[in-house]
């Protein structure tokens, strides 16, 4: 039986969202902690690095971050509201809103405002040191010993001690890697096929945004498709997603600056008129990477444990990535409580109680992008959604949009992914023949819904 200290310090590798949350949980509570981390501190690191794309905070996310005192308060005051999506395909689309309740609004954050936060929280509690430019090498847990290399000292390597090692390194974990070569568990990694570029779209004057602020904006083109999130700053921040390499439109097809030019005109011909450095941004923005990790083993024995992307890497589409994140690492807070002597049956609790939504999620997630890049101008499917937010709206307790089930609540993702497939049938059968909601016979709708019985319940 092992408590948190017992064996020695207790050490989270990584100090993105995961592990800053993670580390201001635990330091909460009087938790002794130390972070390491691979990157410059970003509070302290130049403009532009380490880019990502914009987060959108949910309700899990929100949820997790109400428990530190304050938080959420200060990440108001970086965040634009965005109550639906604008679909600009020819022409722009009024909001679609995402519900029918003013409290379903998504945040959209940029990823490094919300660390620093986090990070600013966890040394706040006066328990977490927070120690950068740090490498995790390898872990020896015969000798309780993690090898690291310190960037400000020429990547030298040095040891320290540990009784627990919480992994929140990321897609890439080394704790991961270290943890089933012990375990005898496994790691799936999907890759997409398409990758990933981020370009800006500049305030217009005096700072005001070019376009509507309060919605998530997205061109779909079938295979491809740009979205942009905006900025307190009045800038959007935009992400094209294309195929790496394809017979049609790809990044392996653009090589030239008039290749790239000639694309944008001709699919994305409002931002390109928003944007007239698209091409220089494009040639000069890295090219990201997409796919979804699931990983069976999640801890060994009493020693180690990973949480957030080192566990359940997901990819963006669903927006829900960094609410997986945080609501898992508060599910392992809440599991060291209950387990609080004996760290083996938490660590085991959790993964038992986590890993089926974080498939969930990750399938979810892999749908959405054919939704969004596919699906948001199809008549089929805009009436489907319409008869979805009117039965919710009908028949609160029976019935919601799996969207809103997923963003809006915390019914677990595995709930709401078998809900949400049981509504699909549903919503197909009842539009069926209908061309308008006026052709959908709404007391049939009324009856099949409530034969569905009660909406899953949240924990």
């Amino acid at each position: 039986m092992t408590a948190l200290g017992d064996n020695g310090p207790t050490l989270i590798i990584g100090g993105g969202i995961a592990g800053a949350y993670l580390a201001a949980l635990l330091g909460s509570r009087g938790e002794p902690v130390t972070v390491f981390d691979s990157r410059p501190d970003p509070r302290k690191a130049s403009d532009g690095e380490g880019r990502s794309i914009n987060l959108a905070i949910a309700e899990r996310g929100l949820a997790a971050l109400r428990q530190l005192d304050g938080v959420v308060d200060t990440i108001e005051q970086l965040v634009v509201p965005m109550r639906g999506r604008i679909v600009h395909d020819g022409h722009v689309s009024g909001l679609q809103p995402y519900g029918n309740l003013p409290s379903e609004v998504l945040w959209s954050v940029d990823r490094t405002a919300l660390t620093n936060v986090l990070l600013d929280a966890a040394e706040a509690t006066g328990k977490v040191e927070i120690r950068f430019g740090q490498r995790c090498r390898n872990i020896d847990f015969d000798l309780n010993l993690v090898s690291l290399s310190d960037a400000g000292h020429g990547d030298q390597w040095y040891q320290v001690p540990f009784g627990t090692v919480l992994g929140a390194d990321g897609v890439g974990s080394i704790v991961r890697s270290e943890i089933l070569e012990l375990n005898g568990g496994s790691i799936r990694k999907e890759m997409l096929d398409h990758r990933y570029v981020e370009l800006e779209i500049p305030a217009g004057p005096d700072g005001s945004f070019q376009m509507e602020p309060n919605g998530l904006h997205i061109w779909p083109h079938n295979d491809f498709m740009l979205i942009a999130l905006p900025n307190p700053t009045g800038d959007f921040t935009a992400t094209l997603f294309l195929a790496a390499a394809a017979d049609g439109p790809s990044f392996a097809a653009l090589e030239s600056a008039a290749e790239i030019s000639s694309f944008f005109e001709e699919n994305f011909a409002d931002f390109a008129a928003m944007v007239p450095d698209h091409v220089e941004q494009f040639i000069d923005a890295p090219l990201g990477r997409l796919g979804t990790i699931r990983t069976r083993g999640w801890s060994f024995e009493d020693q180690a444990v990973l949480v957030g992307d080192s566990a359940h890497g997901i990819v963006p589409f669903h927006g829900q990535g960094m609410n997986l994140a945080l609501e898992s690492a508060s599910a392992l807070n809440a599991f060291l409580l209950q387990h609080a002597d004996d760290l083996a049956t938490a660590f085991a609790a959790f993964e038992a109680d986590r890993s089926d939504d974080a498939d969930a999620i990750a399938d979810m997630a892999l749908e959405n992008y054919v939704e969004m890049r596919d699906k948001v101008n199809d008549p089929d499917y805009l009436l489907k959604r319409q008869l979805s937010l009117l039965l919710g709206e009908r028949l609160p307790d029976y019935f919601r949009p799996r969207y809103n089930m997923v963003m809006f609540s915390a019914i677990p993702y595995a709930d709401a992914f078998a809900r949400g497939d049981q509504q699909a049938d549903l919503l197909a059968q009842l539009v069926a023949g209908c061309d308008t909601i006026d052709d959908v016979d709404l007391g049939a709708a009324d009856q099949a819904v409530l034969a569905l019985g009660p909406l899953p319940t949240t924990p």
